[in-house]
C-alpha cells in the first residue's frame, strides 16, 4: 500500500510511522499508525471501495458495542480515497491471546477466559435488525447447502452418517432461538491479552446475527486445542461463573456438528493445502464428543 496514500487520510495525515501488520486471513490491509505525540497508536484498516456501504454497518456495530461498555476497538473514523475504503479504530495495546496464553498459568488462562466470556455476554445484548430473517429460517438453509456440497465432493468424514443422524434429531432445537449480535470468530486469535490480563476483542468484520450459543463453536474448534482453562473460564465467564444447562450444551454439540461439513467445503474452496489440517481439528472435537453420544465435551470438567 502506498504510504502517500495512507497520508491524504485527514485524521492521520500528519502521523509519525506507519507499519503494516501482517497477521490474519482477512484481506484487508492493516497498519499500525503512530501519530507524533508518541503515546497514541490507531489502527487503520483499507479495503476494496465496494465494500464501504458493509463496513459503515460494521463501524455502526462497533459504535452500540461503546453503549454496552464491551472492551474492544472504539471507532474513530470511516471514509474513502482515491477508490479504496478506510477505518480508523482504536488500537488495543498487547498480543493476541492465542500467541501468548500457554506461558501462562492455568488459572491465569481460566481467568482470561473468564474474562472473554463476560465481555461476550455484553455483546449478546445487541438485537437483530427487525428485517433479518430468523436464526433457524437461515441455518437450516445454509446447513443444507453445506450437506450438498459435502456430498458432491470427494473429501468424507469417517462415519459421517452418524453426525447427519444426530443432526437431523435435533435440528429442531434451533426454532425458537433468539436472533442476536454475533461476533462469530470469537476466539484466541480475536483476543488481546497484556501483561497476563484480558485487554480486549478485536476483528467484528464477521459478525452475524443470530443464536448467542453459536458463538462457543469457535471454543471446540480452536480455543480448545491451544487452552482448555481459558475455554472452560469462556463458557464460566459467559453464565456468570454458574454451570451451563442441558440445552446450551445439546445446541453446542448441534453447532459443532453442523460445522463438521461446512469446515470441509470451506476448506476445500478457500485453503485446500490446510485440508489436513482441518481434519485434524474435525476429528479431534468428534472424539471430544464421542460421535456426539456425548453433549457435553470430555474437556470440559
Amino acid at each position: 500500500m502506498n504510504k502517500t496514500l495512507i497520508k491524504q487520510i485527514p485524521l492521520i495525515r500528519n502521523c509519525k510511522e506507519i507499519i503494516e501488520i501482517e497477521k490474519g486471513f482477512s484481506s484487508d490491509k492493516k497498519y499500525l499508525i503512530h501519530m507524533q505525540d508518541g503515546s497514541n497508536k490507531l489502527l487503520l484498516r483499507m479495503f476494496n471501495s465496494e465494500e464501504l456501504q458493509l463496513r459503515k454497518t460494521e463501524y455502526s456495530i462497533i459504535e452500540s458495542m461503546q453503549d454496552f461498555h464491551v472492551t474492544c476497538t472504539q471507532p474513530i473514523s470511516i471514509g474513502e480515497i482515491e477508490n479504496r475504503g478506510y477505518m480508523i479504530t482504536s488500537y488495543i495495546e498487547g498480543v493476541d491471546a492465542e500467541d501468548e496464553i500457554q506461558n501462562y498459568s492455568d488459572q491465569e488462562q481460566f481467568q482470561i477466559g473468564m474474562e472473554a466470556g463476560k465481555e461476550l455476554r455484553k455483546m449478546h445484548q445487541l438485537a437483530a435488525p427487525s428485517h433479518v430473517p430468523s436464526w433457524y429460517s437461515r441455518k437450516v438453509v445454509k446447513h443444507q447447502k453445506y450437506i450438498d456440497a459435502y456430498l458432491a465432493c470427494e473429501v468424507k468424514v469417517k462415519d459421517d452418517h452418524k453426525i447427519m443422524n444426530f443432526i437431523d434429531e435435533n435440528m429442531k432445537l434451533m426454532k425458537h432461538r433468539p436472533n442476536l449480535f454475533q461476533h462469530d470468530d470469537f476466539h484466541l486469535g480475536n483476543i488481546i491479552v497484556n501483561n497476563k490480563r484480558f485487554a480486549g476483542v478485536i476483528d467484528f468484520n464477521r459478525y452475524d446475527w443470530g443464536d448467542p450459543i453459536h458463538e462457543f463453536l469457535k471454543i471446540g474448534i480452536f480455543s480448545r486445542g491451544v487452552s482448555i482453562p481459558f475455554s472452560i473460564g469462556q463458557i464460566r465467564g459467559y453464565f456468570n461463573n454458574k454451570e451451563p444447562d442441558e440445552e446450551f450444551w445439546r445446541l453446542y454439540s448441534l453447532y459443532l456438528a453442523m460445522c463438521v461439513f461446512s469446515t470441509v467445503v470451506w476448506t476445500l474452496k478457500t485453503v485446500p493445502n490446510n485440508m489436513n489440517e482441518m481434519l485434524d481439528k474435525v476429528y479431534m472435537y468428534l472424539e471430544d464428543h464421542d460421535y456426539f453420544s456425548r453433549i457435553k465435551p470430555k474437556w470440559y470438567q
